[in-house]
């Protein structure tokens, strides 16, 4: 039936090749967020993939599956558009006056992924030599580890233990030999593992328990109330806050609560916070209300990590074209 839909889609069927493609979009895209860490790009690198197939199609040998071919075909485009400087915003507002972190990152270009576009995940199939579990390689962590590696070893790690290609598969793909692959493998393996081990613990499998969501309640109504006492008493003694691309990053419940208490003080009002889940975590879409009208504006979104029933992190990302991939509004009645 495939061959017959390929031979279709060749002589100039669109609705052929859709149907042929169209079972590999959602899984393209998670592919391309892990690997470039934005959704915008992900979005756009899946659209050039797609348009990149229907044009060489005919190229296409069938000694692959059709599925390998265009993980071969996305993840070359990944890797252009890591070279491609113009991609990136090399600049950022830079926070006023922020308080002493407890240290400072490297700028780091990474956006949360919606919940709602990763439905149906789990059904991917992944390969016999998958190390991670499909939601768990979305987690925030994870995908910021990744974005630390350098361009080719991250696809390689991503295509041999995300996705479980073999060696010869992930050769093929990347137009590499095997040995070269192992090597990259090996040493992406031990920066990834290096990243993650510094970075906060998250579940990023298994739903939200009762005590979780108890917990994510507590903190809303903290947060809404200006309590930044309460906030940090659901905090992990060694919980971490960062607002990637800033560079400022705390640890720890003192240093946050001085974080938090300093930007309350610079917002003259609290926010207000609608619920939503980002990366297998719970979110929340922040407003800011407005002093002269009974609104409140889109202020940014804010991601929280648990380790057990306690926050381990929260990650703040200030860009307020965010809350349209989560279905949230520009602004809110108060």
């Amino acid at each position: 039936m495939t061959s017959a839909a390929i031979a279709r889609a060749r002589a100039g069927d669109g609705d052929a090749f859709r149907k042929l493609v169209e079972p590999y979009l959602r899984e393209l895209q998670v592919h391309c967020y892990r690997i470039l860490g934005s959704v915008q790009d992900a979005e756009d690198l899946v659209q050039e993939t797609l348009l990149a197939a229907w044009r060489g199609l005919d190229r296409f040998e069938e000694r692959a599956s059709l599925r390998v071919w265009l993980y071969r075909i996305a993840t070359n485009r990944c890797l252009n558009a890591l070279r491609d400087r113009g991609r990136r915003p090399k600049e950022y507002r830079a926070m006023v006056e922020p308080p002493e972190p407890t240290r400072l990152s490297e700028p780091l270009w990474l956006e949360p992924y919606p919940d709602v576009m990763l439905e149906g995940l789990g059904d991917v199939s992944l390969g016999p030599e998958a190390r991670y579990e499909a939601a768990e390689s979305v987690a925030l962590a994870f995908v910021a580890a990744l974005q630390h590696l350098p361009p080719r070893q991250r696809c390689v790690l991503v295509l041999r233990d995300v996705l479980g290609f073999r060696a010869r598969e992930v050769a093929a793909i990347l137009e590499s030999t095997e040995a070269s692959v192992t090597s990259a493998l090996q040493r992406a393996r031990s920066t990834l593992r290096s990243r993650l081990d510094a970075a906060p613990s998250e579940h990023g499998v298994l739903p939200p328990s009762s005590r979780e969501r108890a917990v994510v309640g507590r903190f809303a109504a903290a947060a809404e109330a200006g309590d930044v006492e309460g906030m940090v008493a659901l905090l992990a003694d060694d919980a971490w806050l960062a607002m990637p691309p800033e560079p400022y990053e705390y640890q720890g419940r003192a240093a946050i609560a001085r974080f938090l208490d300093d930007r309350g003080r610079r917002r003259g009002a609290n926010l207000k916070l609608v619920p939503t889940a980002a990366n297998g975590q719970p979110a929340f879409g922040c407003y800011l209300p407005d002093a002269h009208a009974a609104i409140a504006h889109a202020y940014g979104l804010m991601v929280l990590t648990f380790r057990g029933d306690q926050i381990s992190a929260i990650t703040w990302f200030g860009d307020r074209g965010l809350m349209a991939r989560f279905g949230l509004p520009r602004t809110l009645p108060i």
